[in-house]
């Protein structure tokens, strides 16, 4: 089978998936996958995509042979696309599973490798490890991609700096690791594109970095006032926002990057953010 006849069929055509799902349809792939309303459905279809709207309580059977990508959130049942689809794995020329490094737990801004120890800490953890297990359960050649923080055009500090929403909240010692959107989608056509093996895959970039740099340097690029710092005690956090401060850790992506002869384009945020920039002119 050619890259020519190949098709990627995704569980959620979201954020990451449809940046996929194009860069491969312009290589002749074929592309179809699910969404959650018929009206995407209907936007997705008018790009020459196959779109099946999928609930989380019905069969759903990709093409014979297809590349699986899986980015559906997990529920505490596991992953909704397993529970649909898992009777029909054997049939998948590959599966690549999108997880979260929040399955690490906090290091104390120690690195996280892909053998580390899982230790999640919060229940949508715990949910992305059962999630996991339940596909190296019926597939041992499963690919589990696990993903930091995700920006990229249309998600990222400039929004909430244009808002007036921004904050530079100071947690001393805090680090968070990120990647861009296209360099994960370079990364899982690498996988694809290679057949590359089953295991635990981070796509990263290079410098973990305090969030309150990313915002200030966003803040630069605009032309905006430097928000001021705000201690994390007195930031009022929500639960979810408490939650990732909560944890704190690198992600290497040395052993990703060596075995897909993989790199990303943007290897810190400030390439990330400048290009985002850029694109809006």
């Amino acid at each position: 089978m050619t890259d020519a006849t190949r098709s990627l069929f995704c569980f959620g055509l979201g954020y990451v998936a449809e940046k996929l799902a194009f860069d491969l349809a312009n290589e002749g792939w074929h592309v179809s996958g699910t969404v959650r309303t018929a009206e995407k459905a209907g936007q997705v279809r008018a790009t020459g995509f196959c779109a099946v709207v999928f609930s989380g309580n019905v069969a759903v059977v990709p093409p014979q042979g297809s590349d699986w990508l899986i980015s559906i959130p997990p529920v505490e049942a596991g992953c909704p696309a397993f529970l649909a689809a898992a009777s029909v794995a054997e049939m998948a020329r590959s599966i690549t599973y999108l997880s979260t490094t929040g399955v690490y737990g906090d290091l104390n801004g120690g690195w996280v490798f892909e053998d580390t120890p899982l230790n999640p800490q919060s229940q949508r953890a715990e949910n992305r490890v059962v999630a996991e297990r339940q596909w190296y359960g019926v597939r041992p050649d499963v690919r589990l991609v696990r993903l930091p923080g995700i920006y990229g055009p249309g998600r990222s500090v400039f929004d909430r700096l244009r808002s007036g929403s921004a904050r530079r909240i100071i947690k001393p010692g805090q680090v968070f690791s990120r990647a861009h959107r296209d360099d994960i989608a370079s990364g899982l056509a690498a996988m694809l594109k290679q057949d590359a093996p089953g295991g635990v895959y981070h796509l990263t970039d290079d410098e973990p970095a305090p969030p309150q740099d990313v915002t200030a340097f966003g803040a630069e690029l605009l032309g905006l006032l430097i928000p001021p710092e705000v201690p994390i005690d007195a930031a009022d956090l929500s639960p979810m926002a408490q939650s990732f401060y909560a944890e704190c850790k690198r992600v290497s992506n040395a052993r990703t990057k060596a075995l897909l002869g993989w790199q990303p384009r943007y290897p810190t945020f400030r390439e990330g953010l400048a290009t985002i920039l850029e694109g809006e002119a």
